[in-house]
């Protein structure tokens, strides 16, 4: 049996890799963008992927000055499609942005600016930019205590949302790169773009641990 999953996502022109990481593990994604129209009821999990930074009011905050322009179309859509999914306990794959919304909608915060953020934003594509340590569920993916990650992101979670447990963290900076919803059937986190390793067997790996979950 195939899967149909629906694909978070502002721009249809950005999506290919997300797609095509979900087709290698075996799943037909469906985009779903603001206005669509499609619904939840005719897929098996979700995915959020990465785009603009989270409108900061969301988390009580003022835009700092290197945040983008919020998209709160976006924002109102994707948190509302997560609850939904979250309240039919369907499998989630959050990344980057859909990571951070992620956090935020479970009542957390986010650091706008990291302060070390060359680090962290590279435009690497598939190359992988540092390691991050991962525990718990990230682990049992993985099958190891350190994987090697790609990282374009200036943002980074700040205060955890309610219920989330992290299990991955740059260990020179203690960055947060992964946490998983227990309480979930399959609810994870990532801020690094595992869609674009998935020429990497380990990356890959995530998204057949999304795909099992839908069986």
């Amino acid at each position: 049996m195939v899967y149909r999953v629906a694909l978070a996502t502002r721009n249809e022109d950005k999506a290919d890799p997300y797609l095509r990481a979900l087709r290698q593990a075996g799943l037909e994604p469906v985009t779903f963008t603001p206005g669509c129209g499609e619904s939840l009821d005719n897929v098996s999990g979700l995915v959020l992927s990465g785009g603009t930074d989270v409108d900061p009011s969301l988390y009580g905050e003022s835009a700092a000055a290197e945040t983008d322009t919020p998209d709160r179309e976006r924002d109102d859509y994707e948190s509302a499609l997560l609850r939904s999914a979250l309240a039919r306990d369907l499998p989630v794959l959050a990344i980057c942005r859909g990571h951070q919304l992620f956090n935020v909608v479970c009542g957390g915060t986010l650091i706008q600016h990291l302060p070390d953020t060359e680090k962290h934003k590279r435009r690497t594509g598939g190359e992988p930019v540092h390691p991050v340590v991962v525990e718990g569920l990230l682990r049992e993916i993985f099958d190891t205590r350190e994987v090697n990650v790609n990282s374009r992101h200036h943002q980074a979670v700040d205060r955890l949302g309610e219920g989330l447990v992290v299990t991955a963290r740059d260990p020179e900076d203690d960055v947060i790169e992964g946490f998983v919803l227990p309480s979930a059937r399959f609810a994870v986190g990532v801020e690094w773009h595992p869609e674009d390793m998935v020429d990497d067997e380990k990356q890959l790996r995530l998204f057949t641990a999304f795909a099992d979950a839908m069986m």
